[in-house]
Order: C-alpha cells, then structure tokens, then sequence
C-alpha cells in the first residue's frame, strides 16, 4: 500500500488551460518548464515539485488523484478549490 508520494503539479485558473498544458506533456514537452512557465504555485521555481507527501496533508481532491495514480503517471485535470491541477506522480513509497 502507498504510504506516501512525491509530486509535481502546475496550478492554473481554468480547466481549458489544464487541458493544453496535459496535451502538451503527452506532445512531449517538458513538465518541469511547463510549471516554470504556467502555474500560479510557488512550486513552480521548482518545476512543479511538492516534495513528498502522506494522506491527509494534501486537499481531498488532488491527494485522491495522487495516491490513485502510478509512478509516471500525468493526472488531470484535477479541481480543487486552489483551482486545476496537472500532476506527475514522480515517486512513491
């Protein structure tokens, strides 16, 4: 059981923009300059990167997307009250 993951998201306004964003990552662009350049999260500086993290320290919604997806995986759009997030699940353990 995955007791923990370590993540990058890019944070933006409106799902449309999480949509091209996604599109873009599966064109083969790179995740860590798309968070340089799109999301309004200071994790940005970092390329996205949130680090890791357990249950219950994240929002409901983007932990459920977290913890659901596999190693590698690009997720979302995904809404939170923050707004919509792209998430590259990087590791876990």
């Amino acid at each position: 059981m995955v007791k923990e993951v370590h993540a990058a998201h890019i944070l933006v306004k409106n799902e449309e923009l999480a949509k091209k964003i996604k599109a873009d990552i599966a064109a083969g662009k790179n995740f860590g300059e798309l968070a340089k350049r799109y999301s309004t999260c200071p994790s940005k500086k970092k390329g996205g990167d949130l680090g890791w993290f357990r249950r219950g320290q994240m929002v409901k919604e983007f932990e459920n997307a977290a913890f659901a997806a596999k190693k590698g995986d690009i997720v979302g759009p995904v809404k939170t009250e923050f707004g919509w997030h792209v998430i590259k699940v990087l590791e876990q353990r």
